[in-house]
């Protein structure tokens, strides 16, 4: 049983030509010229403009003006984080703990300014990005007048050598300078925003880890407070006038004498003890101006500690997060399913497909597509599932267009075992195909579940519902964590009508395929005797303009109404006879569908198929409307004649019509044409005999008139027609008979549409209940009946009205596609 279920996969070729590289190549190259490449190298020197701008903005050097995303310079940049972090570190160290600079220190730092000071001068010809536009300004004048105004006087303070100058004047070196060069020293700090500017950079670089950018961040803060804390105590104590009186002294009365080396690690001992509030017990303030200096640093601590817990703690947690989240909700579903005394295989159901969710966002597959731009997300989909969905049977032979707009559109999901992906009864909305994983079909009967065989990877379920618009037949369940993709019935919908060809190479996939299953027939996917479902109904229309007969067939069997109408009101009839496809055309007819029904322009399929040339559809409808019409002949003369359209009507004759047919009002097409004052028509009419001794042409010209029959009995006929002799109908007719067993009549009895309520009151209200078709009865009061079993109200007392409001009071006045009204 499960073999019949296995899915007929094709193989498609795929291999396809590659033309015009070296064109493509030229045209890489010049878009390389253009932007930088898009990388993750350089994807954060990008600058995104305002919506709606559509100047271009480059990020490349050009000229004298240096563009910020230059790799070179973000090289220099990386250069100066270095030497201010040299900066910042050798600064507060010499001043504390070196009197006298050596050589080699002192040319160090005179270099280091040096390179501070060549920054400056290029900072003038740096552009900038404007915080209004968001475009990169690269006016020189701009460039100079915004850096004279804000970070230049800052910039210079902190790169000028106080250092150099106070021992020019002075003849001392750090340790004997005054206190007020030593506080304008300090003015370095400034440039401790680039270490800033730079980790924040490094942060929003995905080429490196968040966390340990981060990490290293906090550390680099934790140590330099240490650091720079350290140095500024021991300078207090080293510049205390009675040096037993610090509180290193107090431990070590010749503290200066000692190494430099115990001297910093005593420092910073006592920092990182003061830091972390477990010191005080050997290392301790003595004097006053120490004991201010530690309170100030205790309450500095406060905030630095908090910013350390803070930000590690956001690490730490961030990474539990959404475990904490999911165990919470695992709780909630429990709580929720023992309150409500629900099932355990319910329960299950409830905690497997949790569980499975927290896996697939831990993936965060779909967050991520659909932050992507459409066509980036259309090849992921294409790379991902184009060949699972190529060997699908449905698709076999369709345009791989039609398959990657399919694709572009399917969604992915994971399906935990034993659950239902389609119920039985359930409305076609989706359509599945199985990626990985089994699944099961069942049918329920009398609330007993049956199995009937299990699909696998390649295989599809959900088309049935979806193609012929109908509730699903069976239950699909999951037998094991199953991977599906998910396509909207619509999008399957409007991708078959994209291309005719590829439309019926679907249907036609999908009834040889379940003609294969031997243990399932379409009439078993469907409900017999439906209600009429105008959706349902629709798809005979779409069948019968691909021409598939044999699905057509399945589907009148199943009960669709053959008469359905578009919004033209075209039926299955007009379609089929106007693209000539004559197996349909006789599938309706042996479903006794109405050959009489009129479209929007007052064409019937009899006419649609003698004006496509269809003449074998032309003459199977002919024979069969002459049968219960005497005029059918007439009627298409005349109005080929009122219509003036010569083509139609050389084919009328040509297929043996009587020139001389008369319509309903008892008119001929010759009557009609004179009347009109068609030259050409009645040319034609009389060069093939039309009688014109019963004719009143008082708009005709009687001189063409009688030059065109001087030229009839000469015998200057234009067209010979391919007669079909009367007995030859007749004997065709009686065939017809024999061959439909009597169907034709049945297209023929009247049918009306009826309504609830009067017409003129449903138009004020807007009223939009549909009516019902319905065959015309014997008698009134049968249709009075029928209408209270399709309205479900009594209208035994009702008063029958037409469209204009006036009342009938007998059914012989009633005509075939009357629209009735009871109120």
């Amino acid at each position: 049983m499960e073999e019949s279920f296995r899915s007929r996969n094709p193989q498609l070729a795929s291999n396809m030509k590659k033309s015009y590289r070296n064109q493509e190549r030229d045209h890489l190259k010049e878009e390389d010229n253009m932007s930088p490449s898009f990388n993750l190298r350089n994807i954060s020197k990008l600058i995104l403009p305002p919506l709606g701008v559509s100047s271009q903005n480059p990020v490349n050097s050009k000229g004298w003006i240096i563009s910020p995303m230059d790799s070179r310079y973000r090289c220099w940049e990386s250069f100066m984080v270095l030497l201010v972090a040299y900066s910042a570190w050798v600064y507060p160290f010499e001043v504390a703990f070196m009197h006298s600079s050596s050589n080699k220190l002192y040319i160090v730092d005179t270099v280091v300014d040096l390179f501070f000071g060549i920054d400056i001068v290029l900072t003038f010809f740096v552009a900038y990005i404007d915080r209004t536009t968001h475009l990169l300004v690269r006016d020189k004048k701009k460039i100079v007048v915004r850096y004279l105004s804000t970070w230049f006087v800052m910039d210079l303070a902190s790169t000028i050598p106080y250092e150099a100058l106070g021992y020019l004047f002075t003849g001392k070196h750090k340790g004997g300078l005054p206190n007020f060069l030593i506080l304008l020293g300090l003015l370095r700090f400034w440039r401790i925003r680039r270490v800033k500017q730079y980790f924040t950079r490094l942060e929003k670089d995905i080429r490196f880890s968040y966390f340990w950018i981060r990490c290293v961040r906090l550390l680099s803060v934790t140590l330099f407070s240490i650091h720079c804390a350290g140095c500024l105590y021991y300078m207090l104590a080293d510049r205390y006038p009675h040096h037993g009186k610090t509180w290193i002294g107090a431990v070590n009365p010749n503290f200066r004498e000692t190494s430099l080396r115990i001297r910093y690690i005593s420092a910073m001992y006592w920092s990182i003890t003061t830091m972390t509030t477990v010191g005080y017990g050997d290392l301790h303030a003595v004097n006053t101006m120490e004991m201010i200096f530690i309170i100030f640093y205790m309450l500095f601590n406060l905030g630095l500690t908090a910013y350390l817990i803070g930000n590690m703690t956001n690490l730490v947690v961030e990474g539990t997060r959404r475990t904490m989240e999911f165990r919470n909700s695992i709780e909630a579903a429990s709580n929720f399913v023992c309150r409500n005394r629900l099932p355990p295989r319910l329960k299950e159901q409830i905690l497997a497909y949790m569980c499975l969710r927290f896996k697939a966002e831990n993936l965060n597959q779909h967050q991520l597509i659909e932050q992507l731009p459409k066509s980036i997300c259309k090849s992921i989909c294409q790379h991902l599932f184009f060949e699972t969905v190529e060997k699908v049977y449905l698709f076999k032979g369709v345009s791989k267009e039609i398959i990657l707009s399919l694709v572009a559109k399917m969604k992915a999901e994971y399906i935990p075992p034993r659950e239902d992906v389609i119920m039985q009864n359930e409305s076609p909305d989706d359509v599945y195909i199985i990626v990985s994983g089994e699944v099961e079909i069942i049918t329920s009967e009398m609330e007993k579940e049956r199995t009937l065989g299990t699909l696998h990877a390649g295989d599809m379920f959900g088309e049935v519902g979806a193609i012929c618009c109908r509730p699903q037949s069976f239950t699909y369940r999951t037998k094991t964590l199953t991977q599906l993709l998910r396509l909207k019935t619509n999008t399957l919908v409007e991708a078959m009508q994209i291309k005719k060809e590829d439309n019926i190479q679907i249907l036609k996939n999908f009834l040889h395929h379940f003609k294969q299953i031997k243990d399932l027939n379409i009439r078993d996917l469907m409900v017999e005797n439906v209600e009429e479902d105008p959706d349902m109904d629709m798809n005979l229309l779409t069948v019968a303009s691909t021409g598939n007969a044999a699905f057509l067939e399945e589907l009148l069997r199943a009960g669709l109404d053959p008469d359905i109408g578009d919004s033209q009101g075209k039926t299955p009839l007009h379609i089929a006879a106007s693209h000539g496809h004559e197996e349909c055309v006789k599938v309706l007819l042996k479903h006794a569908c109405n050959i009489h029904i009129k479209d929007m322009n007052g064409n019937t399929a009899l006419w649609d198929a003698i004006a496509s040339k269809h003449y074998s559809i032309f003459r199977i409808l002919f024979r069969l409307v002459a049968l219960s019409d005497a005029n059918t002949a007439g009627d298409l003369m005349c109005t080929a004649a009122k219509r003036n359209d010569i083509t139609v009507m050389k084919d009328l004759l040509n297929q043996g019509l009587n020139v001389d047919s008369k319509d309903h009002h008892d008119t001929t097409a010759i009557q009609i044409a004179m009347a009109e004052n068609h030259v050409d028509m009645v040319r034609v009419l009389i060069m093939n005999g039309a009688d014109v001794s019963d004719v009143q042409y008082h708009e005709f010209s009687s001189s063409t008139l009688n030059e065109m029959l001087q030229k009839r009995e000469i015998g200057h006929l234009i067209y010979v027609n391919e007669a079909i002799p009367s007995e030859v109908i007749l004997k065709d007719q009686q065939e017809d008979r024999d061959h439909i067993g009597g169907r034709s009549f049945r297209a023929n009895i009247p049918r009306v549409s009826i309504y609830r309520g009067h017409p003129i009151v449903r138009i004020e209200q807007g009223c939009m209940e549909a009516g019902k078709l319905i065959r015309l009865p014997d008698s009134l009061e049968q249709l009075k009946t029928i209408a209270s079993e399709k309205f479900g109200f009594d209208a035994k007392y009702a008063i029958v009205t037409n469209e204009e409001g006036a009342e009938i009071d007998s059914i012989d006045v009633i005509r075939d596609d009357d629209k009735l009204f009871l109120c």
